[in-house]
């Protein structure tokens, strides 16, 4: 049976490897000279789709020469298409006006492009892939009879959502634009900001069907090339069928580490972007999101909002100094309480004692229960608020906090402070500006409340050593999560916890990149 199978694959040259195997499925015949063979593989690979739109003419009627235009109805845009493409093909005084001679002594295309199409990015096309996915991108397809290759010409006409102001990451001062769902508009928004020709794009297609177009962009001059190197080998080393969402790309690319905590930092804002490429990072973008990767990451990151740099450097600094001590609140909050309660009753004074043991006297549930039940219903009340219609969203959170934090404390299941503890740890969790974080915090919460309730402060402080040497374990592309905390880099400390007035940071985060260092011009006027 062995020998069958290593016969069989010798004769039917199965790929002996994924990498292979995706190779071959790629591969495509070569557009053929006959014309009426090109439309007929054309219309059976889409399984004569009715929005497949085919539009066959003779082109200059004295030769007799036929040409067809093929483009994707709702991805392509059909006005620009009857106006750039058809008119000037089939006016035939536009036609007679050049002279473009007889057809067959010279190439149709180059005559096409030289003298009658007025419209930029056109391309040649060599094969049926090339040509499925310039249709499905958009684009309009031109083939001639007797001629072995075609053009593509970009004339996208989907519709788009407007630029808007960002939901997930909102300011008070700042610009109120936000990335949408088109990589072009996008990658667009960035180069508004940054107007550098050393802003460099590379772009590539991940996805065996849905061929999603993925590009990463740096500054050549400040990112590092390691960094560069390993996103570009990451990327490509993607074997999937489908890239949907940046998520995707986040989970592929990432350093192997089972952690909660984020190595890759997301944002859907340009300014966002924009400082990430200017301090020596490499930013990746997918078609279809909104939504754009930033690496390396670093802990600290995911504590900066981009208002920080947009108000004065005390306000700033305060209010990261309020997000801290808000992760640690959402962190520890309902642990404190459980190891307190429970095994050091001796460190609260005597009058909060008598007042928590008289709320606590008809509760039938030990702290640890009780804490584990309220945050459960809040994230599930949580949820609920994020995936109902936002009409009834907000609603429904609120009133069903209310309502069953209240009902829970007249029935006796639930002390009254345990509701305020439960509370104050979800406002503290909202803080934290980052998404990711704040759900790896959530994660957390409930692991330290277990060794709460089995070791009191004890196991608090254990559980702390534990996620402390964790996160110095964790690296992004290279670079330690924990920069510049660990490895300690002090140059780099003006910009973490306390924001140096825009006069002092003078040289970009050294723990990113350590070329193009400065970032003040010293060169003379």
């Amino acid at each position: 049976m062995r020998l069958n199978r290593v016969v069989d694959r010798i004769l039917i040259k199965e790929p002996s490897s994924p990498s292979d195997q995706y190779k071959t499925i790629q591969q495509q015949p070569q557009i053929s000279s006959d014309l009426r063979n090109n439309l007929e593989n054309i219309k059976d690979s889409f399984g004569n789709s009715p929005d497949i739109v085919i539009r066959e003419f003779m082109f200059m009627q004295h030769n007799g020469l036929k040409i067809a235009v093929i483009y994707m109805e709702g991805l392509a845009d059909a006005k620009s298409i009857n106006h750039f493409i058809l008119e000037p093909l089939m006016s035939e005084n536009r036609v007679t006006e050049y002279d473009l001679g007889a057809v067959a002594g010279s190439d149709v295309f180059e005559q096409l492009m030289q003298f009658v199409l007025p419209v930029g990015g056109i391309e040649d096309v060599t094969d049926l892939q090339s040509l499925f996915l310039a249709v499905l991108s958009g684009k309009a397809v031109i083939l001639a009879d007797g001629y072995d290759r075609g053009v593509q010409i970009g004339l996208k006409g989907w519709q788009e959502r407007a630029i808007e102001e960002p939901t997930s990451q909102p300011v008070i001062r700042g610009p109120k634009e936000g990335f949408s769902e088109s990589i072009s508009t996008n990658i667009a928004l960035v180069r508004r900001k940054i107007m550098d020709p050393g802003l460099w794009l590379e772009s590539l297609r991940i996805g065996r069907v849905t061929k999603t177009n993925v590009s990463f962009m740096y500054l050549r001059e400040t990112a590092d090339d390691k960094v560069v190197r390993e996103v570009r080998t990451r990327l490509e080393r993607i074997r999937i069928d489908g890239i949907l969402e940046s998520g995707y790309i986040e989970e592929l690319i990432q350093d192997k580490t089972y952690t909660p905590f984020p190595t890759m930092f997301n944002s859907e804002r340009p300014d966002v972007i924009a400082a990430g490429l200017l301090e020596g990072r490499v930013a990746i973008f997918v078609d279809g999101t909104p939504f754009a990767l930033l690496v390396p990451a670093i802990f600290p990151q995911f504590f900066h909002a981009a208002e920080d740099y947009y108000q004065r450097s005390d306000i700033s600094t305060l209010l990261r100094i309020i997000r801290y001590i808000a992760f640690f609140i959402a962190l520890l909050g309902p642990s404190l309480y459980i190891a307190v309660t429970t095994f050091h009753h001796e460190m609260l004074p005597t009058p909060l004692l008598v007042s928590l043991t008289a709320q606590r006297e008809g509760v039938p549930f030990p702290a640890f229960v009780e804490a584990l039940m309220m945050e459960v219903t809040f994230e599930l009340l949580r949820e609920a608020g994020v995936r109902l219609p936002r009409a009834v969203g907000q609603a429904i959170s609120i009133v069903g906090a209310l309502v069953i934090g209240q009902a829970a404390v007249e029935a006796g299941i639930i002390s009254a402070v345990m509701v305020i503890v439960v509370s104050i740890t979800a406002i503290a969790s909202f803080v934290i500006p980052s998404y990711n974080m704040g759900i790896a915090v959530r994660m957390l919460r409930f692991g330290f409340m277990g060794l709460a309730a089995s070791f009191g402060l004890y196991g608090i402080v254990i559980g702390l050593f534990l996620v402390v040497q964790h996160l110095c374990k964790l690296s992004s592309f290279g670079v330690p999560f924990m920069s510049p905390y660990s490895p300690v880099t002090l140059s780099d400390h003006k910009d973490v916890i306390l924001r140096a007035p825009w006069w002092g940071m003078f040289s970009r985060p050294r723990s990113i990149s350590r070329r193009n260092p400065d970032r003040e011009d010293s060169s003379p006027e």
